[in-house]
């Protein structure tokens, strides 16, 4: 399928790609494939993966290059403009680069690419994955140094929700009118339902993600004991790994769960579907989320949800039939799971066929690559910006934040 915009020639730059699992690495990878499959040419630009160094292809002829970057923390480079420029540039000109889409804000690599991108004269996109408070020394630090100076002089810019673009236009100061919300999608046919397993297996909540404070480890510490204690036969089942994995082995020793609490440690992507078949339940317990794909992929596959209420979570499925929302309080999710356990107990969830073939209609890459492709006209047909204009944006930041803090004064 050709499509009437572009063609354009496209750089998805990330320190987050394969072979990491994670839901940035999985959004540019479907969406590249799709992209390809609607006329573009793309290519991948991250950092080297261990022995996985300079150019490999993948699937349907995806070119991406692994630059032999340090690795600082966590995934991310080491920010250096100087040290990265001269990579960056050669492959944007042996390519013939068009337009640049940076992803995720922890990504160093993204910011440097966007920027050097701009002063080549290219167009730039970006994707913010994730949302951010406003009041702790990181937030501060992020919001100030990389997004209300990374992002200001960026073309078009992309939200996973509605509460991630308020989220990242008051954290950037950014112009809304150049912020546009496109969800996430997953591939609904890797994420298929078992009737078979959902049907005869014991009760089972599945639980997967990374054991870390922010995606609610220590609720899950309080929640799994109290449930426990009350149901006989309910399982957990925890995939993933983290700082917090210590507490959670510790709570199962203490409360001699070992036989009901299963912990499968990381997980690789193509093993998630026979997990989530398990069982009938999944839990998100996260206390900051934009999306949260790990929801839809479970919903796909089948199961009831129940999740914390925050951020863009209740903008992803239907409230009650596929969804069950609390706040990250422990008792408040204890009472949800307990309802749910009755429900399934009784047979009143909903079908998982019916729930997968409602999912698939909600989500899916081709839609998100056409609609992504929309944003690429709009970067394409916006004024081009010389060097002076360009710093006159961080003119235009600063009355910007001049304006919020009339109408606000605790801004």
């Amino acid at each position: 399928m050709t499509s009437p915009i572009g063609p354009y020639s496209i750089a998805l730059v990330s320190d987050f790609f394969c072979p990491n699992a994670g839901g940035v690495e999985t959004h540019i990878y479907f969406l590249a494939q799709c992209l390809i499959d609607l006329g573009h040419r793309v290519v991948v630009i991250t950092h080297s993966y261990g022995d996985r160094k300079g150019i490999r292809f993948l699937s349907n002829g995806l070119k991406v290059y692994y630059l032999p970057f340090i690795v600082a923390y966590n995934g991310a480079t080491l920010s250096s403009i100087i040290g990265s420029m001269p990579w960056l540039r050669k492959v944007f000109l042996r390519e013939n680069v068009q337009i640049i889409h940076g992803h995720s804000t922890f990504s160093a690599l993204a910011h440097e690419a966007l920027m050097i991108g701009g002063l080549m004269g290219l167009r730039t996109v970006f994707t913010d994955h994730s949302l951010f408070g406003f009041a702790d020394a990181s937030a501060i630090l992020t919001n100030t140094l990389v997004l209300q100076y990374s992002l200001i002089n960026v073309d078009q810019i992309i939200c996973v929700s509605y509460t991630s673009k308020e989220n990242t236009v008051l954290r950037g100061k950014l112009d809304p009118n150049k912020v546009s919300t496109i969800p996430n999608a997953i591939e609904t046919s890797l994420f298929t339902p078992d009737r078979k397993q959902f049907n005869e297996n014991p009760t089972t909540v599945i639980f997967l993600g990374r054991l870390v404070y922010r995606k609610g480890a220590d609720l899950l510490c309080d929640i799994i004991p109290k449930v426990c204690s009350r149901h006989s036969s309910v399982r957990f089942i925890i995939g993933g790994d983290g700082p917090k994995r210590i507490e959670l082995e510790e709570m199962r020793e203490k409360f001699k769960l070992h036989e009901r609490v299963v912990m499968l440690g990381m997980l690789p992507h193509n093993q998630v579907k026979q997990v989530l078949n398990q069982g009938q339940i999944f839990i998100n317990t996260s206390l900051t989320e934009a999306f949260c794909m790990s929801i839809v992929e479970a919903a796909s596959c089948g199961l009831h949800v129940v999740s914390t209420r925050v951020g863009g979570v209740p903008e992803v499925l239907p409230v009650d039939e596929f969804i069950s929302l609390e706040e990250p309080v422990p008792d408040d999710l204890v009472d949800t799971l307990f309802k749910i356990i009755d429900r399934r107990e009784k047979g009143e969830l909903m079908d998982p066929e019916v729930k997968h073939k409602e999912v698939t209609k909600m989500y899916n890459w081709p839609d998100v690559a056409e609609r992504t492709q929309l944003v690429y006209q709009k970067a394409e047909q916006s004024p081009s910006r010389s060097r002076l204009s360009r710093l006159k944006g961080f003119e235009f930041e600063h009355l910007v934040q001049v304006k919020l803090k009339e109408k606000n004064p605790y801004f």
